[in-house]
């Protein structure tokens, strides 16, 4: 079982990408899925999150409308778009897997290397 998020890079101040979060061993559907990213030097903090249906999503308050969560179960895939990036959102990012009731994320994957330049 593991996930794996991809997608990450180097971009400039204003510009988007898309990560990806890819399930091997096991199906995604039915599992939430929590975007989470960690900055040199600081605490990982929640970005986002979509449970196992796609029909509720969660945003922390720093996303302003930027990032989308979404899901593709025909791919077995979660998106994370972002867009309008800032160098404040220089971090690495990670997906996990678990359940949204409780909040609590079972299967956790490699993290993607995101760079904002200014």
């Amino acid at each position: 079982v593991q996930l794996q998020a991809s997608g990450g890079g180097l971009v400039q101040a204003g510009g988007s990408l898309r990560l990806s979060c890819a399930a091997s061993g096991f199906g995604l559907g039915g599992h939430a899925i929590l975007w989470s990213r960690q900055a040199p030097g600081k605490e990982r903090e929640e970005v986002a999150g979509i449970d196992g249906s796609g029909s509720a999503t969660y945003y922390n308050s720093f996303v302003r409308g930027r990032f989308t969560v979404s899901r593709d179960r025909d791919k077995n895939t979660v998106y994370l778009q972002l867009n309008r990036l800032t160098p404040g959102d220089t971090a690495v990012y990670y997906c996990s897997a678990g359940d949204w009731q409780s909040w609590k994320w079972k299967y956790w994957g490699q993290g993607t290397q995101v760079t904002v330049s200014s």
